[in-house]
């Protein structure tokens, strides 16, 4: 009976997607109502890094983004988005309703919350980050899984929120009738990790914002100016945090001959301490653009002779999408989703290489062919994303259990 789609702007989950179960082919258009939950990543939410997070400055957007394409695609199904009590509801659909969560404790939150839901006699549940509430809400569930990072690796993360990564994801996990993986990387650990079957798995890839484009040159001189970015410059976007891998790309820039500046876009995120100090230690050619308003992002990697993205793991990658989008070249390490997102529109190195990464910087920096190359094939492979397309899927995962469900 209800449809989920929360505007831009959603960050973390959301609930029931389709309307209602549509009549003779059971999908679930045109029905009475739907609920879904807005979350700003506190609480109901795993730790940065888990089911739900992507860490970097406008990365929830990939939440955000699906939910409201979903709205787009279905607009004679009418959802309802839980926001936490004292957050601003985003803007969106006509067809999206909003309420407040029960409550702001963990504990409250998941007893009185179903109650709720139920009460709203959903066809279907939807949450893009990854959870579940703990009680039984009466419809069948599709949940999104992001990132299981914390569970490849817990070192890279801050110690905490035992609750959330050791019972409330694996329980989640266990309990949706369809888990959506952002990547085929994601699916093979859900499997491997979980043990979640793949019948039980859809992979539905990210998009890309068609904010994320080749901008014109009087635009572009505007923003340098704004923006007081340098003439050349090799960038790097991402929350500053030791999954990341900026080490190994700080390591090679330094090595680099004739090398451009480095222009670091993201927030500190945890055990940053070593890589602060290693920046400082580098000194002039380096920029850190903190807290820079997403708006700028498009023209920032546009102006960019380069992405570079040496992660250690993500589980989809919207970076260097969103730089190929741009028509900048992007370099991506050679693990987790990076391959399977790039594709053969980027190069491809040792996430635990340095000198790996020089050569690839130089080769980028200095071969005019090559970059153009990269420029025309990154254009291309964007083109095969879109939030569009990831709201059919993701649609489709959702009729599929609402058909179960009714047969």
């Amino acid at each position: 009976m209800a449809t989920l789609s929360p505007p831009p702007g959603a960050a973390c989950c959301g609930a029931r997607p389709p309307h209602s179960v549509g009549r003779s082919n059971m999908d679930v258009r045109g029905s009475s109502t739907g609920c879904a939950f807005y979350e700003q990543g506190i609480d109901l939410t795993p730790p940065p890094g888990a089911a739900c997070c992507g860490a970097r400055p406008p990365h929830s957007v990939g939440r955000s983004e699906v939910l409201h394409a979903m709205a787009v695609a279905r607009p004679d199904c009418r959802m309802t988005v839980f926001v936490p009590q004292g957050t601003d509801a985003p803007n969106g659909s006509p067809a999206i309703a909003h309420r407040p969560l029960p409550s702001a404790r963990f504990i409250g939150r998941h007893l009185q919350w179903p109650g709720r839901i139920r009460a709203l006699r959903p066809n279907a549940f939807f949450s893009p980050a990854g959870v579940l509430p703990l009680r039984q809400i009466g419809c069948p569930t599709v949940i999104t899984v992001h990132d299981l990072a914390i569970y490849r690796k817990r070192e890279w993360f801050p110690a905490g929120q035992p609750l959330s990564t050791g019972w409330i994801v694996p329980r989640s996990l266990r309990n949706a009738d369809r888990v959506i993986a952002v990547s085929q990387n994601t699916a093979s650990d859900l499997q491997a990790l979980f043990g979640v079957p793949a019948s039980r798995i859809s992979v539905v890839h990210e998009g890309v914002s068609n904010l994320f484009r080749p901008l014109g040159s009087e635009d572009l001189k505007d923003a340098r100016a704004r923006l007081k970015l340098p003439e050349r410059f090799i960038l790097f976007v991402s929350t500053i945090e030791p999954r990341k891998n900026l080490d190994t790309l700080l390591e090679a820039w330094a090595m680099m001959r004739d090398r451009p500046d480095l222009v670091v876009v993201g927030g500190w995120g945890w055990r940053y301490e070593g890589i602060r100090a290693r920046m400082q230690r580098l000194g002039p050619g380096l920029r850190h653009l903190e807290g820079l308003d997403p708006a700028e992002l498009p023209a920032v990697y546009n102006l960019a002779l380069m992405l570079a993205h040496p992660a250690w793991y993500e589980g989809f990658g919207l970076p260097p999408l969103e730089a190929m989008a741009c028509g900048t070249p992007v370099i991506v390490s050679d693990t987790s989703s990076l391959p399977e997102v790039v594709g053969d529109a980027g190069l491809i190195v040792p996430a635990d290489s340095p000198e790996a990464w020089r050569q690839a910087l130089e080769a980028v920096a200095g071969d005019a062919d090559l970059a153009a190359d990269l420029r025309r094939r990154g254009i291309l492979r964007a083109a095969e994303f879109s939030w569009e397309r990831s709201a059919d899927l993701t649609w489709n995962a959702v009729d599929e259990v609402v058909r179960k469900a009714s047969a």
